[in-house]
């Protein structure tokens, strides 16, 4: 009979390690019925040599698997996750199921993606089948502008958690600095106008109640997105649990050097969302510069014989950063994993990060631009 291995997604295994972490470079397990034997993984590559009893048969399995980072709190984050903002109710379960077969085990979420419900599904679905454990996935989801009031904050995480079928988040981010008043659940209350009414609510009185959250064991970690370095600096000078990440828009034309840095100095690693500059989002202008498109990025591409989103993906990695690329096509999902297995020269780096541009920003919510905690 063949004896059942269990492959982990940060390195490791269901079986005893014995090696020494510096010789997993090529490692082969020999696995034969009634014995137990030791394994030793390298991030980039896995080759597994199955022996069964009576006979040589041989089972060879490649696996890229995504690294991951240590955030300041002592947990570990896939440094490549699978976005679904704008990812349309009907595609996004066979997306996420793709995803976690291709080997992602970062799922990013948001309730106001009106699609965690059918996340959800995806998850629980990969987990009866066998692909994964809970426990190996890591799931980030982010508190909406609804439920600011720090009485209201444990009841938005618990219709997240409900959605995706999860007893716990290993990441909550707060989506954005200004809360909305609400009209029911993640609905926004809207003035004659029909424009969303804000509130006043101080974004530190919403993080202490985050900060409950994991006292509580129902979040593992909890970090911000869209802060600007100000409101960074006031969440630390106040809190009693640090964010672990800021999640903002960063890509070539927009690369947030200065909070990049700002965060780094801090302890907090960025996270990159619409590393592509959001081609599908439907307010762009015909004539904008597309960077999937981009000159300097297609030479790029061309000399590391990768896609141009490969390298704007590996332009993150490079920079310290996290990316959670958003797609639908199981085809591009896989593609977008092919990242580790180059590095670009420090003369590529500089030059991509020439193409910043002062109107690089592209998700604004300018609707609120008056708002006094306005981060943008």
């Amino acid at each position: 009979m063949t004896l059942p291995i269990f492959l982990l997604h940060n390195g490791s295994s269901a079986l005893s390690s014995s090696a020494a972490p510096e010789k997993a470079s090529r490692h082969l397990v020999y696995i034969k019925a009634n014995s137990t034997s030791c394994l030793t993984v390298r991030s980039e590559k896995l080759r597994v040599k199955l022996l069964t009893h009576g006979q040589n048969r041989i089972e060879e399995m490649a696996a890229a698997e995504i690294p991951s980072v240590k955030l300041m709190d002592g947990t570990s984050i896939p440094v490549l996750g699978l976005g679904t903002w704008k990812s349309k109710p009907g595609e996004v379960k066979a997306a996420v199921e793709a995803a976690i077969s291709a080997g992602y085990r970062h799922i990013d979420c948001s309730p106001v993606y009106e699609n965690e419900a059918e996340v959800g599904d995806a998850i629980a679905a990969k987990i009866k089948d066998g692909t994964v454990t809970r426990e190996k996935l890591y799931i980030v989801s982010k508190l909406w502008q609804t439920y600011h009031e720090p009485d209201d904050v444990e009841a938005g995480l618990k219709v997240t958690l409900k959605d995706l079928q999860v007893e716990y988040l290993d990441l909550y981010l707060m989506h954005f600095p200004i809360g909305f008043k609400q009209q029911s659940g993640h609905t926004s209350a809207r003035d004659a106008n029909n424009q969303i009414i804000t509130t006043d609510r101080d974004y530190v009185d919403t993080w202490k109640a985050m900060e409950k959250l994991v006292e509580k064991k129902l979040v593992r970690s909890i970090g911000v997105s869209n802060f600007n370095e100000k409101q960074i600096d006031r969440i630390l000078e106040n809190c009693t649990i640090k964010p672990v990440t800021n999640q903002v828009e960063c890509h070539p034309y927009f690369n947030q050097k200065s909070l990049s840095d700002h965060c780094a100095n801090k302890g907090i690693i960025l996270t990159a969302y619409s590393p592509f500059a959001s081609p599908d989002r439907s307010w762009a202008s015909p004539d904008e510069p597309k960077l999937l498109e981009d000159p300097a990025l297609v030479a790029v591409a061309k000399k590391y014989n990768k896609t141009v989103a490969n390298i704007l993906l590996r332009y993150q990695i490079e920079r310290g950063h996290i990316t959670i690329p958003k797609s639908v096509s199981p085809d591009r999902i896989t593609q977008n994993k092919h990242i580790f297995d180059f590095k670009m020269e420090p003369s590529d780096i500089s030059h991509i990060e020439k193409l910043n541009r002062p109107d690089g920003r592209v998700v604004l919510m300018s609707f609120c631009k008056d708002h006094k905690y306005y981060p943008f």
